[in-house]
């Protein structure tokens, strides 16, 4: 073989192998699109089902949304320095006092420092887990419909893990009753 056919051939194998690294590349990146895609509602773009959550509690103990399984699971996100989100904090913890035991679970999650947030819980016993959010649950909060990044805001989950409602801004007793009450009875 003359040196120009094996120049040839060599550029031609190199060209093969690097088409097929960036396709392969690509496609593995689609892959992961369409498996994003299947866990979001096709109509809204939303996440529909309760995430994998895998956050820390203010002692460091990581809860992870496996322990509420089978529960009425809301979750509120919030911080110290958001007035409607501290006028909230009652009802939410009224709530869970009050059906804990028909399978409704509330969870906090704090968008704020550990230390205020340590702080505010001194002054406030909650009868429900607080986690504290990471950077990414920001970008949770939005993936569940908080189109805003406004706080506070809060999704619930029936038991079976499935998006019922999101709600952005300060909760009233009239939203947990329409949206999640029927849930804790049994009636879907």
């Amino acid at each position: 073989m003359n040196a120009a056919k094996v120049l040839a051939v060599t550029v031609l194998a190199g060209s093969v192998s690097i088409g097929l690294a960036l396709f392969g590349e690509r496609w593995f990146e689609i892959a992961d699109q369409e498996t994003e895609s299947r866990r979001r509602s096709p109509q809204q773009g939303l996440l529909d089902s309760l995430p994998d959550l895998r956050l820390p509690t203010l002692d460091g103990r990581e809860l992870s949304s496996h322990h509420w399984a089978g529960k009425v699971v809301v979750l509120n996100f919030w911080a110290t320095w958001c007035a409607p989100c501290l006028r909230e904090i009652p009802l939410l913890d009224a709530w869970q006092q009050t059906y804990g035991h028909q399978g409704l679970q509330v969870v906090g999650i704090a968008i704020d420092r550990p230390d205020e947030v340590a702080a505010f819980l001194e002054d406030n016993v909650l009868n429900y887990p607080i986690l504290i959010g990471k950077r990414d649950s920001v970008e949770l909060a939005r993936a569940l419909g908080n189109r805003t990044g406004g706080l506070p805001f809060t999704v619930g989950f029936d038991p079976l893990g499935r998006r019922i409602f999101s709600h952005t801004g300060e909760l009233d007793a009239r939203v947990l009753e329409t949206e999640v009450g029927p849930r804790l009875l049994g009636v879907n």
